[in-house]
């Protein structure tokens, strides 16, 4: 089965682009936007509608392969690529993209996608990496459709996994509305809660962190009277973008002390602590959080790290792995360009005995979270993101429905 052609349309996402640059010199909020210049390239605003790219590519049977293409919220910032407007960049899949698949045989992903993942631009730089995560998953469903089988079973057959007979734990996140949309997610009995948002050390963690303990608190107390079912034990997963290093400045023995306290205030729900430090240099990043992550395995003090600033890309995953720079590693799926890097990052980690969380961002698609769970029904990661947006309803059920759609689908074939 070929493929007959390719048709791009201009989409929105699930959120909106931010100017972090900006933000951080000090755009303040009026309302839901911000007030102030935008100082990173291509922004028009500090805050402005998210972009999308819908890729289709169109099989010679008629069926229609989908993708999506999207960039992170802070696109533009931390080294990643520019800002991602379609207008921008629909031309060069119509250049670049489109004449390399016109005619191709339908019968590999991973050959395929890893083609498009390495392709460079006229300027002989790597072509954008929305570009390159949207198209590798239209390829998928391509072939998928060409070979009559769910996304996760050609990743399963190609990359010689088992498709998972369970859902994955799905991780739902609150934004800055940290206690109502909690409400929400212990209604939903999501199995990771809330992210937190916590990037503020005098709003949100506390001077010596006691913001955030009194909330870890709340939230067991909460859950503990909210819940349905006596089994019901979310894990506690909580971002806190470096700021237990700056309130603590980034001495390990008193962190390691923090993280006691915080054990405590739990129990008997186990907790994740995403990002503890952020010390602004790759290596030395790799150095703190396995030596966090060392001492806290030497004391027994059983909160797991998530490593998340600093490993981005699928070589970064496999540094921080191989150096035990943290229990879990967030694979953040927009930032490693073709989805066949999410497959070989979550397999890499299981190798290395280390969780996978396969994240994103809230600046997605419904197109591509749905394409990210079979993803994951494909490889098993530990978790994986609620996505796209921010209210947490609609980012679950996207993620929710499309497990529970596979899971369906191959029970009804047995």
């Amino acid at each position: 089965m070929k493929i007959l052609d390719v048709v791009c349309s201009k989409g929105r996402t699930g959120f909106y682009f931010d100017d972090q640059r900006a933000i951080k010199a000090g755009a303040g909020h009026d309302g839901f936007t911000y007030i102030g210049k935008p100082v990173t390239d291509g922004f028009k605003a500090v805050r402005q509608a998210g972009e999308a790219v819908s890729v289709m590519i169109i099989v010679e049977d008629g069926q229609i392969g989908y993708g999506d293409c999207a960039a992170v919220q802070y696109s533009g910032a931390g080294g990643r690529d520019p800002l991602f407007l379609a207008e921008d960049f629909i031309p060069v899949i119509e250049k670049l993209i489109k004449p390399r698949l016109i005619g191709r045989e339908l019968n590999s992903f991973k050959e395929l996608a890893e083609e498009i993942d390495n392709l460079n631009d006229e300027n002989g730089n790597r072509i954008h990496t929305a570009l390159r995560y949207g198209v590798t998953q239209a390829i998928l469903d391509a072939v998928a459709k060409a070979k009559k089988q769910l996304m996760c079973e050609v990743v399963a057959d190609e990359y010689k996994t088992q498709v998972s007979e369970t859902g994955i734990a799905i991780f739902t996140q609150s934004g800055d509305d940290r206690y109502n949309n909690v409400d929400k997610m212990i209604i939903k009995h999501a199995e990771v809660l809330p992210h937190g948002l916590i990037n503020n050390v005098k709003e949100k963690l506390g001077e010596n962190g006691e913001l955030l303990l009194e909330y870890v608190g709340w939230l067991r107390d909460r859950i503990m009277k909210l819940k349905t079912t006596p089994d019901y034990a979310p894990v506690l997963h909580i971002d806190v973008y470096g700021t237990i290093g700056l309130a603590f400045k980034n001495d390990v023995d008193r962190i390691v002390e923090y993280f006691r306290q915080l054990e405590k205030a739990a129990a008997p729900l186990h907790l994740r602590i995403e990002g503890p430090v952020d010390v602004e240099e790759r290596e030395q990043q790799i150095k703190v959080l396995a030596e966090i992550t060392s001492r806290l395995h030497k004391e027994n003090i059983k909160v797991e790290i998530v490593a998340d600033e600093w490993c981005n890309t699928l070589q970064d995953i496999k540094d921080f792995a191989d150096n035990g720079a943290g229990d879990m590693l967030q694979i953040k799926t927009p930032d490693l360009g073709g989805i066949n890097n999410i497959i070989e990052a979550v397999l890499y980690c299981q190798e290395k005995g280390v969780g996978a969380y396969q994240g994103g961002t809230c600046n997605e698609t419904n197109r591509s979270a749905e394409v990210c769970v079979h993803v994951a029904m494909a490889t098993k990661p530990a978790q994986m993101l609620a996505k796209p947006g921010m209210g947490v309803d609609e980012g679950y059920m996207i993620v929710y429905n499309e497990m529970q759609r596979i899971l369906a689908v191959r029970k009804s074939r047995k």
